[in-house]
């Protein structure tokens, strides 16, 4: 059988390099499982694979859409399973998946449900409700189409997810929870999921080097060039947002910087608890070489 092996984990803890070096070993292909390295024109802030890494193997989902382009996780699902096919029949039957966004990884891994696109007047209309009065407006209007959603929310801090599932109601016109199955859908290849396991504190000295690496390597010369655009979806994340702001004069730099760090270390915690409930993952120890650790695993059991 055809094999789909996922190198995840929370951001910072070495995943591209693993990816490539799996791939290289494997004769295959990476399949980018990032949200935000699909888009052109920001790769610092994405922590983008170097040019070096990106001609070492072939790379899918890097740099392929402009940052005023829609894309989601259900897009993303069909691209991917539409995709492999032809990994695995260039490639050996092993295709490598590498990424930290976990609604993309289980889309592939599991499926999703088929939600409706979202047009521009509704994804306006829900985030200018989040625009003018805040998460607060943005709950108050879900309990009105879909207070299921709300009692079943994994995290009502989360404005982005409280946003999607209001855009999707308006769009529906039925409640976002009405269209949640919850059915994992089979797949045709067999699929071995790994995640880096680093402990807590040398994971966070990890992030805050990697944001220092950023500002060094021209982050917030990046910032500045997209900063005209700071409306667009796609730049609504860690790095961009915090830089804006001290853009705008509301903080210095070094508190910029500090919130990105803190931000981030946010994030990483999320995608450790997401993955911390997926009893599929195997998880890999750092303090020893991984790709060992990978290919004697994959080697128990072989398609």
């Amino acid at each position: 059988m055809n094999r789909l092996v996922v190198v995840t984990g929370p951001t910072a803890s070495g995943k591209t390099t693993l990816a490539i070096q799996l791939a290289r070993v494997l004769g295959t292909e990476v399949v980018s499982a990032d949200s935000r390295q699909l888009f052109r024109d920001i790769p610092v802030g994405t922590a983008t694979p170097a040019p070096d890494e990106l001609a070492a193997v072939r790379h899918h989902f890097i740099a392929e859409l402009g940052l005023e382009e829609y894309y989601s996780a259900a897009q993303y699902e069909e691209d991917v399973v539409r995709l492999l096919p032809d990994i695995f029949s260039r490639c050996g039957g092993n295709a490598v998946m590498c990424g930290g966004s976990m609604m993309y990884v289980d889309a592939v891994c599991n499926g999703i449900d088929r939600l409706p696109t979202v047009s521009a007047d509704n994804r306006r209309r829900a985030y200018g409700l989040y625009d003018e009065g805040g998460l607060s407006a943005v709950v108050s209007e879900l309990e009105r189409v879909d207070p299921a959603y709300l009692r079943s929310a994994p995290d009502l801090m989360n404005h982005k997810r409280l946003i999607h599932a209001l855009e999707i109601s308006l769009e529906a016109g039925v409640p976002y929870s009405s269209l949640l199955t919850g059915e994992k859908k089979p797949r045709p290849f067999e699929i071995v999921k790994f995640a880096i396991d680093y402990p807590r504190e040398e994971l966070f000295s990890r992030i805050n080097r990697r944001v220092e690496e950023m500002m060094d390597n021209g982050l917030i010369e990046e910032a500045r060039k997209v900063y005209p655009r700071r409306h667009l979806n796609s730049l609504n994340t860690v790095g961009y947002k915090e830089l804006f702001v001290y853009f705008d004069g509301e903080w210095d730099l070094p508190t910029a910087v500090a919130r990105i760090q803190k931000n981030t270390r946010v994030y990483a915690k999320k995608q450790l608890t997401w993955l911390r409930r997926d009893p599929s993952v195997i998880w890999l120890d750092p303090s020893r070489p991984m790709l060992p650790q990978v290919m004697a695993r994959l080697s128990q059991d072989k398609p």
